[in-house]
């Protein structure tokens, strides 16, 4: 919670040659926790855009991720101009992680239905694809357009996230990389190979983010273990310990790179 913290933490993992800094998001969870909660309630969660353009001030090659955003939640034209400002701010070093979320009390606090929240995400990116652009498009009825428009032509690289066939069929569709959230290797690998089945009709690759699975050694062989199964970034979760200790996470931070590269 405290932007100094942010800040050294960010610019020490820049120094040490991390490539990436991602933030999840919750706006608000179950308060008594339910069964598949994602964190505890009292857990602070800051909100993305506004965290990682504290840290895009800050550094100068550290790219920037969401993993993710869960896009029905948001209006359409509301996250086009957050992730627009986000890609402008960084010199267009985000990387938009987007999901369809699947927690009911939080997409219910928050006045949006949690059916049908598929249809809308790939209708909220087809409107932010519009907007970005540039010219005049009708959303609601309205004509209007959003300026400016993301740095980059098309606007930031999307990540998707999820393990559903859907999810697959809409990174290989609409993406341009996938992320999942605490696998295994072996999951990883199937996930890849899942992945490479659908995609017989791209002509890029899909880039490959993982989170290892919650309480995973990281070490060489780890890192060795994801790569051989088709992973191109990890995206490490810090030991709870450093969670609330702003110098072991600093520590965390400066460490890590060397000593799982060695």
């Amino acid at each position: 919670m405290d932007p100094t913290v942010a800040v050294a933490v960010a610019v020490a993992a820049e120094n040490a040659g991390w490539e990436s800094v991602w933030t999840g998001e919750h706006y608000v969870v179950p308060d008594p926790p339910l069964p598949g909660s994602p964190i505890e309630p009292d857990l602070a969660v800051l909100d993305p855009f506004l965290t990682l353009g504290l840290v895009a001030g800050a550094t100068r090659t550290l790219r920037l991720g969401t993993g993710v955003t869960v896009v029905p939640v948001h209006p359409a034209a509301l996250l086009a101009k957050h992730a627009a400002s986000l890609d402008r701010i960084s010199g267009g070093r985000f990387l938009f992680g987007v999901g369809v979320g699947y927690l009911e009390p939080e997409f219910r606090a928050l006045g949006v239905p949690l059916a049908d929240r598929g249809s809308r995400t790939d209708v909220a990116l087809d409107v932010l694809a519009t907007l970005w652009a540039g010219g005049a498009t009708r959303i609601n009825g309205a004509d209007v357009r959003a300026e400016p428009g993301p740095l980059r032509p098309g606007g930031p690289p999307l990540h998707v996230g999820g393990e559903s066939s859907a999810a697959l069929r809409r990174a290989v569709r609409r993406g341009d990389g996938w992320y999942g959230w605490q696998m295994s290797p072996d999951a990883a690998a199937a996930a890849v190979q899942a992945l490479a089945a659908l995609s017989h009709e791209r002509t890029a690759p899909l880039e490959i983010s993982v989170t290892p699975d919650a309480g995973r050694r990281l070490d060489p062989p780890t890192v060795a273990a994801y790569a051989a199964a088709g992973v191109d970034r990890l995206i490490v979760v810090p030991p709870r310990r450093t969670w609330w200790d702003a110098d072991a996470l600093t520590d965390f931070a400066e460490q890590t790179p060397a000593r799982l590269l060695s």
